[in-house]
Parts: structure tokens; C-alpha cells; sequence
């Protein structure tokens, strides 16, 4: 039986290859930092990690996760509800209730299984989904898996939106879904138009902050501080696993009603093992060091700042305006996995993104700038993308 679905799936892998969409997986030998080690070479600047504010090799938080195994031990063995829950658990959870100003806050195994597990035990269908059309992919799977009728608005269009809330005023609760940062375009979600409408339509507000929480807004509390709107955002959906250290897990963070029903009901956390001791010490920590210390988020800022003004100068089409995931438009799936390669051959560590990631024809490099870039890294980086842009018809 298997040698008819063998010869599929070589077919299919073989068509994937000759698009120019085949995706490697190259193996890095060193922590992740701004300059890595991978198995091909010594040493190549890193410029497509989610490394946001340079911690996730941090000492301090590598400590306190050395720490907290000491304390509490490697893992629990155990679901949360059995005998997942430490002290150390629900100080975490806190701790990001705090941060984020919001009510009360449930840890996942991922941030992947908070979005998977947040839909199906709030909505049926009674009930409307209004999504944006380029929310994660997290997002969209946790919707289909309830039963509420779904509608779609055109990404980041408000009149689009308010034309989806229109249709859905017979339903018996609505609730607005959207990524606060959509990742392949550096896009920042207008939460604050999204709130006159959800005001106006009597609308809840669900918003995926995994790009932003820790690094945007004057305190690095998110898109909700970043537009204004702290407090008005009914669930907050985020990752452990980015800016606060880079390791592991995720949670959903918002009113205090919402996060019981979710421990009681939600899928993935019900049937999930407990986030490992190690990752929530060190997540404790990296929290710990962003609200005692702007200056990362600061750095980090800046350096947006200047790559951007440099990459538009160049002349490369970028999307995006002040968000340190930096799309370089290619347009061409093999070209942009070619100039991918040529950097890489020249010490910068970069990736080409292509369909399914992104939609077909809209393949591109994705920067990714953290607070631990110096200039010389950055303008390395800078000279071999203009050198690739050249090189293969991109620049003129």
C-alpha cells in the first residue's frame, strides 16, 4: 500500500525543489545570538531569528533556568489540572497578567496550542468570527476548529471590517480576530480603529501579539500599549518562545472569566504535559530584566530605524514601516532563494520565504533586526544585499 503514496510524495517533494520552495534546515552549533556557528561555517551574522532583544542567550536567564531545574526539577510528568502546577507556574502567569495589564493569564505548551485551544470552548454557532485575511496560520487552524460561522476582512482594511461587522449584527456574540504584528509583511494591526468598531458593533477583541510582546510600545507591552488602547483588549494571545528569551511556550492572557473557561475546557492545555520548570524560571527572569531595563527596547528601535532608511534607500521594495521584521520584496521564488544562498555564502544568515508561507508570487527575504546587532553586522548585511540585488536582476 505504501509504494503508491511513496511515489506521490517523492513526486511532490521533487515539484517543490524545482519551484525554488524547498525549505533546509540548517544546523546551528552554537547558542543563537547575533553571530552563530552552523555545521557549514564558523561563523555567519544571524539575521532571521525572532531574537527581538538579544536574550536568548542571555546569562541571567540562563541561570535562572539552571536555577529554577535545581528548585524544581526537569520536568512534571503530568497535565496542569493532575500534578502539573507549581508555585513557579502560577507566578509566571502573574507575572504577564501584570506586564500586560490584563485580569488573569493561562501558560500552553506553545503559543501555537493557545491559539488551537482558544476558539472551540468560547464560540458555537450562535456565534461570528471576523478574522483578518492574513492573520497566523495558529489563528486560523483554532477557528475551524469551532463551530462559529467565520467571516473574513481584507488585512488591516477598517472599512472592510465594518462591512464584515454589518453582516454579522444577528449573531449572538461577535468577536473581532486579528494578529497584533502580522509576521511576513512587519504590519502593525490598527488596534485602535479596531476598538471604535468593536465598541460601535458591540464586538470582542482577540489579538495574537506574539511579534510584539516584550519589544513594542514604550514599555515593550505590545500592539495594545503601541495603539493606545491598554485594557481594551478582551484576550491577548502571546509566545514565550520570541523576545522574552527564545525558548519555549505560550499563553492567552485577558478577562479572568475567559481564562477559567479555558482551563476547563480548552484542548490543548487540558492534554498538554506542563510547561517544563527550566522555561518558566528563565521567562520569570527575562521579564524581570525588560521592565527594569528599556534600553534594549530602546536599541532595538533604533536599529530598526536605521535598516530600514538604508534597505529604501538601496532601493529594495520593503513592506512594513517601524517593526524590525523587515520584508524585502523579490517577487520570485527561486531568485529570492538564490540571493538567500548568496548571502549565507557570504557570512549573513538570511532566509527566502516563499508559498505556502506567504501567498503565491509574494516570495521575499524576511530581515529580522535585534537589539544585539552592531552597526558593522548590519551594514555587512546591507552591502551583500545590495551586491544580490544586482547580481540577480532585483536592483538596476
Amino acid at each position: 500500500m505504501y509504494e503508491s503514496l511513496k511515489n506521490r510524495i517523492i513526486s511532490e517533494l521533487e515539484d517543490i525543489k524545482k519551484s525554488g520552495r524547498y525549505k533546509n534546515e540548517r544546523q546551528i552549533e552554537s547558542p543563537q545570538c547575533t553571530q552563530i556557528k552552523t555545521e557549514q561555517k564558523k561563523n555567519v551574522i544571524n539575521f532571521c531569528a525572532n531574537n527581538y532583544l538579544g536574550l536568548a542567550a542571555n546569562k541571567e536567564i540562563q541561570n535562572a533556568a539552571k536555577e529554577t531545574i535545581d528548585s524544581h526539577g526537569f520536568g512534571l510528568a503530568s497535565v496542569r489540572f493532575i500534578c502539573g502546577t507549581q508555585d513557579i507556574h502560577k507566578k509566571l502567569e502573574r507575572e504577564i497578567s501584570d506586564f500586560l495589564g490584563t485580569e488573569d493569564t493561562i501558560l500552553y505548551a506553545a503559543a501555537f496550542d493557545a491559539n488551537g485551544g482558544l476558539f472551540e470552548p468560547l464560540f458555537d454557532s450562535r456565534d461570528a468570527i471576523v478574522s483578518d485575511s492574513l492573520n497566523h496560520a495558529s489563528l486560523i487552524d483554532g477557528i475551524r476548529l469551532c463551530k462559529a460561522e467565520r467571516f473574513r476582512y481584507k488585512n488591516n482594511d477598517m472599512i472592510d471590517l465594518e462591512k464584515q461587522l454589518k453582516l454579522t449584527k444577528s449573531f449572538r456574540s461577535r468577536v473581532i480576530v486579528t494578529d497584533g504584528v502580522f509576521s511576513m509583511d512587519g504590519t502593525i494591526a490598527q488596534l485602535d480603529n479596531i476598538y471604535k468598531l468593536a465598541k460601535k458593533y458591540n464586538s470582542l477583541i482577540f489579538v495574537d501579539d506574539c511579534h510584539a510582546t516584550g519589544f513594542i510600545g514604550k514599555n515593550g507591552r505590545g500592539t495594545h500599549e503601541y495603539n493606545d488602547v491598554l485594557g481594551k483588549v478582551d484576550i491577548i494571545t502571546g509566545t514565550l518562545g520570541k523576545a522574552l528569551g527564545g525558548g519555549s511556550g505560550g499563553f492567552s492572557s485577558g478577562k479572568k472569566e475567559i481564562i477559567e473557561l479555558l482551563r476547563q475546557k480548552s484542548r490543548p492545555y487540558l492534554f498538554s504535559n506542563t510547561l517544563a520548570p527550566s522555561i518558566v524560571g528563565a521567562s520569570i527572569k527575562a521579564l524581570e530584566l525588560i521592565k527594569k531595563d528599556k534600553s534594549l527596547i530602546k536599541k532595538l528601535k533604533e536599529n530598526t530605524i536605521y535598516f530600514r532608511d538604508q534597505i529604501s534607500n538601496i532601493g529594495f521594495e520593503i513592506k512594513g514601516k517601524n517593526h524590525p521584521i523587515i520584508p524585502i520584496m523579490i517577487y520570485d521564488d527561486i531568485k529570492a532563494k538564490k540571493i538567500a544562498e548568496y548571502l549565507y555564502e557570504n557570512d549573513i544568515y538570511v532566509v527566502s520565504f516563499s508559498y505556502p508561507v506567504v501567498p503565491k508570487g509574494l516570495s521575499r527575504i524576511r530581515i529580522q533586526i535585534s537589539s544585539s546587532h552592531t552597526k558593522i553586522e548590519m551594514d555587512k548585511a546591507l552591502k551583500l544585499l545590495k551586491e544580490a540585488g544586482l547580481k540577480f536582476g532585483i536592483l538596476k
